[in-house]
């Protein structure tokens, strides 16, 4: 269950040291780059004692099976989990041209069935509580992971096996065709995003013609549709055998046992023949390239990219600093130039993607609206050539290192899934042939001086690069088979969820402090929640309240926004907002060894904040171009148009589902407006400290009293907001949007349900994850798995202490719309009504919400989102304890009924977005009712009835 609707402002995992690929085991190492003779660039740093917090360990066993198979154990066991991660090193970098593609609907293929478990791979670790399940495809390798209840390895072992040693004679033609097509949708989706096909120029126009890196991941179409079962076999047998595998078990589990499991699930699989690697090319280019490009985009955008040598090579951490240092937050370089000074632009971002046969370091500036990019261009160039001379300052250097470092440390709390130590250590074997390379790099970038990131923008940041603007349009053996492939493995019931007990006490100006206790966490999470959430604006001013919230940290009475960031980044800190609808959250998240300084500073900007002029015209700036993208991305366009649409525009909820509000808020908003709204609505009383980490009640109140215990609230304080109940149509309404060109339609679709906490609450949760919210449920294996028409589909909810919006979600192929939407409600119906849930579907989503709970709140920051929702809907301090036997005790019946009374097909409001021409006819041939063309704010269209050619 979540309630932050962007996210939490504070995750960050720094990928930092290791690249997206890998470096082959046998190449030389370069020298490293020779450092200038300029004394300030080689002052030695100063400050915080990078060793003792970058003296970090990931401790493991490796051993290689007699299959070649090499496993690694990490134990971890802090939570009841397990990560199994599998990395085979092969990718798009494999293929031949006339067959790109083939590496990643390989990877789709691999979740489709095997010769002993011909279904959904998904399925049966879903029942198990499995979370974090999936795959991904690089250039240089495929990867696949899920974390499971400790009790479920077994289970997940002989699933990952089975896909490596047991897959081809469950691969047909038909499977082929369904994911070929689920694919096809995933490629048109991401080009029809805005600047979709930059990644594909930038491919083809940085390599040579057949480098294995001058094609996209994805592939072409054309490629995709040569694709053949006999292509399927030979990729298999050539790059899926275990002497080409990386198996990482992590986590709550001992060595020798884990070992013993592997061998027993992998070992009697064939090795597979020796596979040959293409030898590293860096490619550089000999002379600057330049492409222009048009795309349906509110700003124009600049993209610049180097070739520089290949993961693992010796200057590839300087150049990470160097970046960050150029282009990485606030405190960049280009960041203050182009963002804050000149005002040229809405962001900026400069990084390095590593790749195994080399690297490329990308400039990425998006401008304001009607900024002419060239000028942006001299600006960026003139920042790196003033590095080039000058270098980093010591200062700069060491927030940097301390930004790579802090991040490092919040990401390896994890044992696995998307990222965490299963992947640090699967990465440094498959493409260094040792687990702890990772190491090298960190030594690396702990020892980099000013003078080595001078030394590498130097040599690698030169004129020659690609330059795209983006103009608005306008000898193994196997042993002998000794695990039973006949059934499953039998998962013994996991524990139940332990979740941390909640002490709680008051400071005298009403302050709660709620604390969960997390030993040997290596960050205290620290979020403030305050009655500033989206519906505590009035209706008319939608987006007050987000920039009041983000106002907060530019600038306050003693620092400005660059003296914060700086002093953020020099603690290892990190300090965000965030809002849903019933609360603004500022959130802190800081090393047990800083907290003090980092509360300290926390404090001054919730209690003193600045609200400077400049600053806010250059946040209104920021949040236009951010409502004028939201406006051409259909995902978004229909999320702004749909809530006003269920709740009426009177209503607090009835604003965007962004949160970025309306343009003429924005433009009207002055420093007394916020000031006002601040006043009111950021204060002490009532408000809730949510902190989760390794410290005792006693100093947490010792500390955030010498913080926040003066603060003091206004007597017209905020500190709820009336919610009325909100009207409800008598008949279904569909609303369109023209997106002209658009490949896809965005079909979303919603309706108004009892508040988060109502007594059928969980009842409904179940009901929801069986129509749409898990991969296998209804909506997804109908319009994905059996049509082939979306990439994914599914259902949701939004936590509220009103009546909250339940939403369905499709972004399907332009000519299935109708037959999309008809499919959506078909299956609403089927729920309610002809094919109510059965007793095995209720047992796979009750399996599905209670197994992986563990998972859910493995991090301290997951669990001060768990105890932001006891807070916010008044929900029991036992409330996950209760979860598990709460969900358990539902009977189909019950969850039936409960979908009979809250899902009413005739009160759905319908939105869809899509290029008009081409989908209007056959929608409204539904004959489902009234329909109406809106534009980007919900509003009628004057020529709704003709769509513009």
């Amino acid at each position: 269950m979540s309630s932050n609707w962007h996210g939490r402002t504070k995750v960050a995992l720094a990928a930092l040291l290791l690249g997206i690929a890998g470096c082959a085991q046998e190449a030389p190492e370069p020298p490293v780059t020779p450092e200038p003779a300029n004394p300030q660039a080689q002052e030695a740093p100063t400050g915080l004692p990078l060793q003792e917090i970058a003296d970090v360990d990931i401790p493991y066993h490796k051993t290689v099976l007699e299959n070649g198979l090499t496993v690694i154990v990490h134990e971890d066991h802090k939570t009841p989990i397990v990560s199994v991660t599998v990395w085979y090193h092969v990718g798009s970098k494999n293929e031949v041209a006339g067959k790109t593609g083939f590496a990643h609907l390989f990877e789709h293929l691999m979740f489709n069935g095997t010769e002993h478990f011909n279904d959904d791979y998904f399925r049966p670790l879903e029942q198990v509580g499995a979370t974090e399940m999936n795959g991904t495809t690089s250039r240089d390798r495929t990867n696949y992971f899920q974390n499971v209840p400790t009790p479920a390895l077994d289970l997940a072992l002989w699933m990952e096996s089975d896909r490596m040693g047991h897959l081809l004679g469950a691969i047909d033609q038909g499977k082929l065709d369904e994911q070929r097509a689920v694919v096809k949708n995933e490629k048109r989706q991401r080009e029809s995003a805005p600047y979709g096909k930059v990644w594909e120029q930038i491919a083809q126009n940085t390599y040579p013609a057949g480098h294995p890196y001058s094609w996209t991941t994805i592939g072409s179409m054309e490629d995709l549709d040569r694709a053949t079962v006999e292509d399927v076999h030979e990729w298999f047998k050539t790059y899926y055998g275990p002497s080409n595998a990386v198996l990482v078990i992590a986590g709550d589990v001992d060595t020798e046992t884990a070992i013993a499991k592997a061998r027993q699930a992998f070992g009697a699989i064939p090795p597979g023949p020796p596979v040959t690697r293409p030898a590293k090319n860096f490619a550089p280019l000999a002379q600057p390239r330049r492409i222009t490009l048009q795309d349906r985009v509110a700003q124009g955008r600049l993209y610049a990219v180097w070739n520089v040598p290949e993961w693992g090579h010796a200057d590839l951490p300087a150049l990470d600093l160097a970046t960050t240092v150029l282009g990485a937050g606030k405190t960049s370089r280009l960041h203050r130039r182009l963002v804050e000074q000149e005002q040229l632009a809405t962001d900026v971002s400069l990084g390095v993607g590593s790749g195994e046969l080399g690297s490329q370091i990308y400039l990425v500036v998006t401008a304001r609206p009607d900024v002419d990019l060239a000028r942006i261009e001299a600006v960026a160039n003139e920042e790196l050539s003033r590095f080039a001379q000058e270098g980093p300052s010591p200062d700069e250097l060491e927030r940097a290192r301390m930004r790579a470092l802090s991040g490092f440390l919040r990401g390896i709390e994890k044992v696995g899934g998307f990222a965490g130590k299963a992947q640090i250590l699967a990465e440094s074997q498959t493409f260094s042939g040792n687990p702890e390379f990772w190491k090298t790099d960190l030594t690396r970038l702990r020892e980099a001086t000013p003078g080595q990131l001078q030394a590498t923008v130097q040599k690698w940041l030169g004129d020659n690069r690609l330059t795209i603007t983006v103009e608005p349009y306008p000898a193994y053996a196997a042993l002998g088979e000794d695990v039973d492939r006949a059934t499953l493995p039998a998962t013994a019931a996991p524990p139940d969820l332990d979740f941390p007990a909640l002490e709680r006490t008051r400071l005298d100006n009403g302050l709660q402090i709620v604390l969960a206790r997390r030993p040997n966490a290596p960050t205290v999470e620290l979020d403030l929640l305050v009655p500033a959430g989206f519906a505590s604006d009035d209706p008319s001013r939608s987006g007050l309240a987000g920039l009041t919230l983000d106002m907060l940290e530019e600038g306050s009475s003693r620092r400005d926004a660059q003296q914060i960031a700086a002093e953020t980044e020099r603690l290892g800190a990190t300090i965000g907002v965030s809002a849903t609808l019933d609360a603004g959250i500022i959130s802190l998240s800081s090393l047990r060894e800083t907290l003090e300084p980092s509360l300290a500073l926390f404090a001054e900007i919730v209690r003193d904040p600045a609200f400077p002029e400049d600053r806010l015209a250059l946040l209104k700036q920021q949040r236009l171009a951010d409502i004028a993208q939201e406006k051409t991305q259909p995902s978004s366009m229909a999320q702004r148009v749909l809530p006003p649409l269920l709740y009426g525009p009177e209503h607090p909820y009835g604003q965007p589902l962004t949160g970025s509000g309306y343009e003429s808020v924005v433009q009207d908003a002055t420093v007394e407006s916020l000031r006002d709204f601040y006043k009111r609505h950021v204060h002490p009383k009532e408000a809730v400290l949510v902190a989760v980490g390794d410290i005792d009640l006693d100093t947490l109140r010792q500390q955030v009293e010498q913080a926040l215990g003066s603060w003091t609230a206004p007597e017209d304080a905020v500190v709820a907001t009336t919610l009325p109940t909100p009207p409800s149509p008598d008949k279904p309404r569909i609303f369109l949007i023209d997106r002209p060109d658009y490949s896809q339609s965005m079909i979303m679709a919603g309706e108004l349900v009892p508040p988060t906490g109502a007594p059928e609450d969980l009842a409904f949760r179940a009901v929801n994850a069986v129509l749409g919210g898990m991969f296998t449920s209804r909506l997804n294996f109908n319009l994905r798995e059996q049509k082939g028409w979306a990439y994914g589909a599914g259902s949701r909810l939004i936590d509220a202490k009103g009546h909250r919006p339940w939403m369905l979600h499709a972004p399907v192929q332009q000519d299935k719309t109708a037959a999309a939407m008809r499919e959506i409600s078909r299956e609403i119906h089927g729920i309610i009504k002809s094919s109510p849930i059965s007793s095995d579907e209720l047992d796979k989503a009750q399996k599905n919400m209670t197994l992986k709970l563990p998972g859910q709140f493995e991090t301290a920051a997951q669990v001060a989102s768990g105890i932001q929702n006891i807070t916010l809907y008044d929900l029991s301090d036992d409330y996950y304890d209760r979860f598990v036997q709460d969900i358990r005790a539902l009977t189909p019946d019950q969850t039936s009924q409960v979908a009979r009374d809250w899902i009413d097909p005739s009160r759905l409001t319908w939105v869809v977005v899509g290029d008009l021409r081409k989908i209007e006819p056959e929608i409204r041939a539904l004959g489902w009712g009234e329909v109406e063309i809106v534009d980007a704010d919900g509003r009628p269209r004057n020529d709704a009835a003709a769509p513009a050619e």
